[in-house]
């Protein structure tokens, strides 16, 4: 059994967690088309319980030893396309500015582009940097809390000012995990490469 910072990491497919994160998939249509029809008590409803889940599922999955392959993939998958969702959402309602979404999946698109080079290495994609988690963090708080200043008009001040910080300060660790992530890619790349003219030598 591999581990995963000191956590034993198991096969096992139907735990909790796992199924926490399969229903913040399943929920990611539905905020969509709520948000889109400017349903936004109950897109905002979505968005609480996808971060509840999103708490949850990984603080279960330590706690009771169901961390799994499953989940390391499934947890920041959901993570990711509930960040895309969101975002064209709020852009489609003119929510957040348009730059926003290209600079937040532009960072996805460049590291997307990492997985063939590790590949061509013999390594699989690597374990998100806590960095990341970080930025995913906050920017998993901060659509809410913008969301939450056109449901409750009188908290659009306070919502809006606390939902862009968290938005800015999730943009930048985004970028700057996604950064150590390149640096991770070529150092690897690099060994290996090493490696491989050492042994050919």
């Amino acid at each position: 059994m591999a581990t995963a910072g000191g956590q034993a990491v198991g096969d096992r497919v139907w735990t909790l967690p796992n199924a926490l994160s399969a229903l913040r998939l399943l929920l990611v249509p539905v905020f969509v088309v709520l948000v889109v029809r400017g349903h936004d008590g109950w897109a905002l409803l979505v968005l609480a319980v996808s971060s509840a889940s999103d708490f949850l599922d990984g603080t279960l999955a330590r706690r009771w030893g169901q961390v799994t392959r499953l989940g390391q993939v499934l947890d920041p998958f959901a993570d990711r396309l509930y960040v895309l969702s969101t975002l064209l959402g709020l852009a489609w309602r003119g929510l957040v500015p348009w730059w926003l979404v290209v600079v937040l999946v532009a960072r996805d698109a460049v590291l997307a582009c990492t997985v063939p080079v590790l590949a061509s290495v013999g390594h699989g994609v690597l374990q998100v940097h806590f960095l990341g988690k970080a930025g995913t963090f906050c920017l998993l708080h901060a659509f809410p809390l913008l969301l939450l200043g056109e449901v409750v008009p009188a908290l659009r001040g306070p919502a809006g000012a606390l939902g862009w910080a968290f938005a800015l300060w999730g943009a930048g660790l985004y970028w700057w995990a996604g950064v150590l992530y390149l640096r991770q890619v070529a150092d690897l790349v690099r060994a290996e490469r090493g490696g491989r003219a050492a042994g050919g030598a």
